[in-house]
């Protein structure tokens, strides 16, 4: 089933329970994936292309969200937090930060990197492996570890 049908599905479930924050997370990520589609003048995207649109909303949110907590405005926060909640359900398992270390000691490996000179090399393998799998401050903070 593809992420637009289950958005669709997931939709009408939020309507008949009278979900509406549900109902509008809902509304806004079929909106993006919708809009990216006609940016790029297809009918459907990939799902590649819809875990992009995904990755870009959690961050989107994720960035609000620490805006939001400096600025000391709870009732955004919250608000926020729950839509987190809401668009985290479509997106894939996470990786655990051992399992990212994992991928990226194997990615040093086979690139050949030594220092952090080698830092964009091992960044450009390692991204598309745990695209929407893993935050990408993440992989670049435990990057930085493993390459000093």
């Amino acid at each position: 089933m593809s992420l637009l049908n289950r958005l669709n599905e997931d939709m009408k479930q939020a309507m008949k329970s009278k979900e509406k924050d549900r109902l509008t997370v809902i509304r806004m990520l079929k909106a993006a994936i919708q809009n990216e589609a006609i940016k790029f003048g297809k009918q459907e995207l990939s799902e590649d292309e819809e875990l992009t649109v995904l990755s870009r909303e959690v961050k989107q949110r994720k960035d609000s969200l620490l805006e939001f907590e400096k600025a000391g405005r709870t009732d955004l926060v919250e608000k926020i937090q729950t839509e987190l909640t809401y668009v985290e359900i479509y997106m894939p398992k996470q990786l655990s930060e051992e399992e990212v270390s994992t991928i990226i000691q194997e990615v040093i490996s086979d690139v050949g990197a030594t220092s952090k000179a080698d830092m964009g090399k091992v960044m450009g393998a390692i991204m598309p492996k745990v695209k929407g799998k893993a935050d990408g401050a993440l992989v670049n903070k435990l990057v930085n570890q493993h390459l000093s």
